[in-house]
């Protein structure tokens, strides 16, 4: 139903009668994804523009059975990454006719957070920064509710998750670092409990012993900026400070940086060199021009989309696991140049000799 005409709500057998078609034909013109011919279509939006018609998304609801709601839980949106993320999905799945319901988890507690949004009428769910307990995924698969983790790996085999290739990651940071010539290097961590956070870590440490190195400092920054820069004088106020740091988001690594350059007076990168993850927008700017290891929120946000819409029609909803592939962004806070400039200071210094 729409706007009203002579006391009476326009309704879609309306606007049927007006384009000579079906009821359903008016359904499937405003159904996103749903059949219909190019002829058909124009009759019935050019009926339904003459009548003043919209059509009604609760009466829709109740005659499909479906909300077309997907619910989206999600414990922050301080990190740069997961805005980013979050309007990529909401845009993606609007061009499938579905529309997203955001609610936040008391201190990552997702359960109390998904159990109100389970009293809504959802076609699915997609957790991010959180964690979900194996109970309530074995609830929402008992109702037809398909879940998708979302940058965090799926604790329980009955529900899917979207990662980036984190241990990959964590190898072309380290990797990269000791290219630049580092030897003492540190890891700031996230939360211990994060998924992303381990695999990252264990990526880096399984590249250092590879060639030879291992961690000479590592702390805890837990994904938040005030520890981070806590973390960050801590590591560098030892006798032998780190020459290269390996940071588990760029939302800490922005936190170091500042305390780096503005409070301890260190030089980036001659002095030390920094790197991190997600490559968020401002990661780019000029007043950090950081090196990243950059998560392709298209690519997750593609394949988040792909798993909900298999499980729509999919009686068994079979998990799925699908890991992106992670790439190095050279900027500023690491660079060649400090290798060749070291080779130069060896080479000088011996011809002195």
């Amino acid at each position: 139903m729409s706007q009203p005409r002579d006391g009476r709500a326009v309704t879609s057998i309306d606007v049927a009668k007006a384009a000579g078609v079906s009821q359903s034909a008016v359904s499937r013109t405003f159904t996103p994804g749903t059949a219909v011919s190019e002829a058909t279509r124009l009759k019935v939006l050019d009926a339904a523009k003459k009548l003043g018609y919209r059509p009604n998304a609760i009466a829709r609801t109740l005659s499909t059975s479906r909300s077309r709601i997907i619910g989206v839980v999600l414990s922050t949106l301080d990190n740069q990454f997961y805005p980013a993320a979050i309007e990529h999905l909401s845009r993606s799945l609007q061009e499938h006719g579905l529309h997203v319901m955001l609610f936040f988890a008391e201190g990552r507690d997702v359960d109390g957070a998904l159990s109100q949004l389970l009293t809504y009428q959802l076609d699915g769910v997609v957790i991010a920064s959180a964690t979900l307990s194996s109970r309530l995924a074995r609830e929402c698969t008992a109702m037809g509710i398909p879940v998708v983790m979302f940058n965090r790996s799926a604790a329980s085999t009955q529900t899917s998750s979207v990662t980036s290739n984190n241990i990959e990651g964590g190898r072309l940071a380290a990797n990269h670092l000791l290219d630049c010539g580092c030897d003492r290097i540190a890891y700031l961590a996230g939360r211990s409990d994060s998924s992303t956070n381990r695999d990252r870590e264990a990526g880096v440490n399984l590249a250092l012993l590879e060639r030879g190195h291992t961690l000479v400092f590592r702390e805890d920054g837990s994904y938040e900026p005030a520890m981070a820069k806590e973390a960050t004088r801590r590591l560098m106020s030892a006798p032998q400070p780190p020459d290269g740091l390996i940071v588990a988001s760029d939302y800490m690594a922005f936190a170091a940086l500042d305390t780096l350059r503005n409070e301890l007076g260190f030089e980036v990168p001659s002095q030390v060199c920094v790197v991190s993850f997600d490559d968020v927008p401002a990661a780019a700017w000029g007043a950090y021009a950081l090196t990243t290891v950059a998560q392709s929120i298209p690519a997750m946000v593609h394949s988040t989309v792909s798993i909900l819409l298999e499980q729509f029609s999919d009686q068994a909803m079979v998990a799925r696991d699908v890991i992106v592939s992670s790439r190095l962004i050279v900027r500023s806070t690491t660079s060649a140049a400090r290798v060749e400039g070291q080779v130069k200071g060896q080479k000088s210094a011996r011809h002195a000799e």
